[in-house]
């Protein structure tokens, strides 16, 4: 049985399956994506498939501050869309 690799949730700093997450990635050209198949390049921050979560880390900007970059609302609409799909 292989071990899956654990990543640390932004929200709630609980560490879980990388599968079980959602990741958020920045790519060279700065730009913001979420990516789905956990394969994309780039630099990237994971956060549970919970609203609770998403509100948290909207409301202390740490996505911001991990990423290093002006995150718009456009994306955490689309997060919110995924996180809420996913349920």
């Amino acid at each position: 049985m292989n071990k899956q690799p654990q990543r640390t949730c932004m929200g709630c700093n609980v560490k879980k399956d990388k599968r079980d997450l959602i990741r958020i990635v920045k790519n060279k050209e700065n730009e913001i994506s979420i990516d789905r198949t956990g394969k994309k390049e780039g630099r990237g921050a994971y956060i549970c498939n919970d609203i609770h979560c998403l509100e948290k880390v909207v409301k202390s900007k740490r996505l911001e501050k991990i990423l290093d970059i002006k995150i718009s609302e456009e994306i955490y609409e689309n997060l919110r869309g995924v996180i809420f799909e996913g349920k």
